[in-house]
């Protein structure tokens, strides 16, 4: 990875992209410090610790880079973006008029997408821009103490229109970069957010017994390199098209195979699941609810019924966010309308049965390889309570080395065009 950085700053126009990139990221960083007008940062830090850290707030304020706890002008982050990508495709799905146009518009179908995508965020940061305003006045009914330090409708105006407009300028940053800079511009903006971490991370991590970092040092060694050689496997399915006689030419008659990866659905399914199971703990919080036995036995995050439903989550989304992603008849009309079949198997259904058949084992595999990823820190921070305070999230794992094997891709493939070896030199 090292070697790749180097040999691409030395090509004019990627140092230019890479320079841009980091400069996008100064921007958003920068934005990320800048308070929201009429609001007590103080105590709405210390209210966020003491209270909302383990609601599904948390998941936000670690996705926002600390952000959502100090209601910066950044605080909802990429997570507004993020939610109405999801809606849209998932509206795309269901709304044959919004399929047509991503399938068959081309690149005006694109466009189309986009800028409803664009809108959708805007709605969608007024929308949880307002539930935060609330939740902030709320405090002080239940508290005392008052985070807004001006009540009225125009100060709440401002506060409102201030997240919204820094939920759509993180947008365009992320936009510029994807454009003009290297890799995808919104997993480059939630990898500075979760290496923005770090610092207080190995902070806590010289505060725990020597042998107990020792064990977490390796474990995170180990978990990373999982990380990788599952983010590379794939299963390939063995595809061979048929000769075809056009005129004097003969096409057709190649092998070629269907990739179908492991880690088919990211890290979607995580967030979905921290986020659905979450929701009890959040309600809780907001409508002052005792937290009994029932309670800390199964919806405390650190408990023992929590990781199980996390898990169970966890394979409901894989699966339910395979079915969006891969359309096994469509891929056999495909192979079918292009002379190409599995061998074994005719084409049309049976092609399509045996995929669906293969698509369900890799289900499997990777709902246990994201469970894994997700649980461990609940476990570790079970049997050594000192993890805790580390802040190690599986879904920031699985994002951070991601993104950097995606750059790295990213900056491998504009060296190739340009006709350089990357780390062959």
């Amino acid at each position: 990875m090292i070697e790749t950085l180097k040999n691409a700053w030395k090509i004019a126009e990627l140092r230019k992209k890479i320079i841009f990139t980091l400069f996008i990221l100064l921007i958003y960083r920068v934005g990320n410090v800048i308070p929201v007008p009429y609001i007590d940062t103080a105590t709405l830090a210390s209210y966020f610790d003491s209270v909302l850290s383990s609601t599904i707030l948390g998941l936000y304020n670690a996705m926002s880079g600390s952000a959502f706890s100090q209601a910066t002008v950044f605080a909802l982050g990429i997570q507004p973006y993020i939610n109405s990508s999801i809606i849209i495709q998932l509206l795309t799905v269901a709304i044959p008029a919004l399929e047509r146009l991503a399938k068959d518009g081309g690149e005006e179908g694109k466009k189309k997408i986009t800028a409803i995508t664009r809108y959708t965020t805007v709605g969608l940061g007024l929308l949880m821009g307002w539930a935060y305003y609330m939740m902030l006045c709320n405090y002080e009914s239940s508290y005392g103490l008052s985070i807004v330090t001006q009540q009225g409708f125009l100060p709440g105006l401002v506060i409102v229109l201030a997240f919204t407009a820094g939920s759509a300028m993180v947008m365009w940053l992320g936009e510029q970069i994807t454009e003009f800079g290297i890799g995808n511009g919104i997993s480059m903006i939630l990898f500075a957010n979760i290496v923005s971490g770090l610092p207080k991370m190995v902070g806590a991590l010289f505060t725990m017994v020597w042998w107990q970092a020792l064990i977490v040092v390796v474990g995170m060694a180990a978990l990373i390199l999982f990380i990788i050689f599952i983010n590379d496997a794939e299963r390939r399915i063995p595809i061979q098209y048929a000769k075809r006689v056009v005129g004097r030419k003969i096409y057709g008659g190649q092998n070629t195979n269907l990739p179908i990866k492991v880690a088919m659905s990211g890290v979607m399914p995580v967030i979905f699941a921290q986020s659905i199971c979450s929701l009890p703990a959040t309600v809780y919080t907001f409508a002052g609810w005792k937290q009994g036995f029932f309670y800390n036995a199964l919806w405390a995050p650190n408990s023992w019924g929590y990781a199980v439903l996390y898990f169970i989550m966890i394979f409901f989304f894989s699966w339910f966010y395979s079915t969006i992603q891969y359309d096994t008849v469509e891929i056999s009309n495909n192979l079918k309308s292009n002379g190409g079949f599995i061998p074994g198997f005719r084409p049309g259904k049976p092609t399509a049965e045996f995929i669906q058949k293969v698509i369900n084992k890799i289900i499997v595999f990777g709902a246990i390889y994201l469970g894994i990823v997700a649980l461990l820190p609940i476990v570790a921070g079970n049997v050594m309570p000192g993890v805790r305070n580390l802040a190690i999230g599986g879904t920031s794992v699985i994002i951070v080395v991601g993104v950097a094997l995606e750059t790295v891709k990213a900056l491998e493939a504009q060296m190739l065009m340009r006709h350089y070896k990357g780390f062959l030199d």
